[in-house]
Parts: C-alpha cells; sequence; structure tokens
C-alpha cells in the first residue's frame, strides 16, 4: 500500500450529484512529504465533490495547526490553517495542468490522487516567514538576540563581527590542552621521543 493511498479519488466510480471526503493530516503526512519545515500537524481536510456528468467540482476545505520552527528563537510556532482550494476535473486525451482552474486527466485514469493537492494547500496557507506574534518568543533567545542587534551603519555586517567575536571569545576560555590519548605515549615510547615523558 502506498504512502498516499488513502488519498486516491474514485473518481470513475462517483455516480451524478455531490459526495463528500474527510481526511486527517498529521506530522506523517508531511514527513512522508518529505517537508522538514512542518514538524507537526493536526489538520482536517473536508472535500467536496460534485459531478454533473461533465466534469468534477473539487472543493477543498482545509482547517486546524501545524507546528513550525520560530525563526526567531527557535521554538516551536503553533500556526493555525484555514486554507481553501477549488479546481474543476474533467476527463481528455492526455494530462493537462496549463491552467490553474482546470486540471485535465487521460480517460484511462480511474483515480486521483488528491494528496498534493492538499500538501500544496498547507504550504502555499504559512508565511515565509516563520515568527512568534511580537512578544511571545523564547525570553533567553529575545534578550541574546537584543544583545547582538546592531543599532547603527550596517547592521547585518556588525552583528556578524559581534558574533564571531563572542565566539572568538569562547575558544579562548577553552582549555589549552586537551586530555593525551594514551596510543600516541605508546607510540612516541617506541620511536624513541621521550620528550613527552
Amino acid at each position: 500500500m502506498g504512502k498516499f493511498s488513502a488519498f486516491k479519488l474514485p473518481l470513475k466510480s462517483l455516480g451524478t450529484g455531490t459526495h463528500n471526503f474527510e481526511y486527517h493530516l498529521d506530522k506523517q503526512f508531511f514527513a512522508n512529504m518529505e517537508n522538514s519545515d512542518i514538524h507537526g500537524a493536526d489538520l482536517d481536510v473536508k472535500l467536496t465533490v460534485v459531478y454533473n456528468g461533465e466534469f468534477y467540482d473539487l472543493d477543498f476545505v482545509i482547517t486546524g495547526e501545524v507546528t513550525l520552527i520560530c525563526d526567531r528563537c527557535l521554538d516551536d510556532l503553533h500556526y493555525p490553517i484555514e486554507a481553501a482550494y477549488h479546481i474543476v476535473v474533467k476527463y481528455g486525451e492526455d494530462y493537462n495542468d496549463d491552467n490553474d482552474e482546470v486540471l485535465e486527466i487521460p480517460v484511462g485514469d480511474a483515480y486521483l490522487n488528491v494528496a498534493y493537492m492538499i500538501y500544496d494547500t498547507v504550504v502555499l496557507a504559512i508565511p515565509i516567514k516563520h515568527v512568534h506574534p511580537q512578544g511571545k518568543c523564547n525570553r533567553q533567545m529575545s534578550a541574546m538576540l537584543k544583545k547582538h542587534r546592531a543599532t547603527t551603519g550596517d547592521e547585518d555586517a556588525e552583528l556578524e563581527n559581534e558574533l564571531i567575536d563572542e565566539i572568538d571569545s569562547l575558544d579562548d576560555s577553552a582549555p589549552a590542552e586537551a586530555p593525551a590519548d594514551p596510543r600516541w605515549d605508546a607510540l612516541r615510547k617506541l620511536s624513541g621521543d621521550s620528550s613527552e615523558e
């Protein structure tokens, strides 16, 4: 059984009229899609298909929440999703998705897998920048960011220089000499180098 077989819509077996389908999306759905941005999900998908004998009218409504990582503080960010998608599907000679509103599939296809339509709808509902609302970020991380935020000039260059200086100061406080590996001592004895003893 394939990863997305539950999302196969049996178009050929649908009679004329309205048909309702429901799906639930969790973390595994996005892992199967190889999406590393979405770390968790609790989404409900309601799909209404209206078939009039010539074409299929598909209406998706997706509601729930996804878990992302905040770009600012790196804590979990729970982002609400309310998205809708509409497309018309009809049979034709070949697969054709040139039109954003009409999808043409080959006559021989009895099923239409809607997993990617659902996935695209969710991903497009998520903003490019994933940040908590003002004041909701991790306080320790916010304090560190404020400490490193430059106030004048080229902010990116100043911030980068401050971070490099801080990393360099961490290296200076590290122990000057790491403990010796006893295997090296044994090799030195064999070679006659007694300067380490």
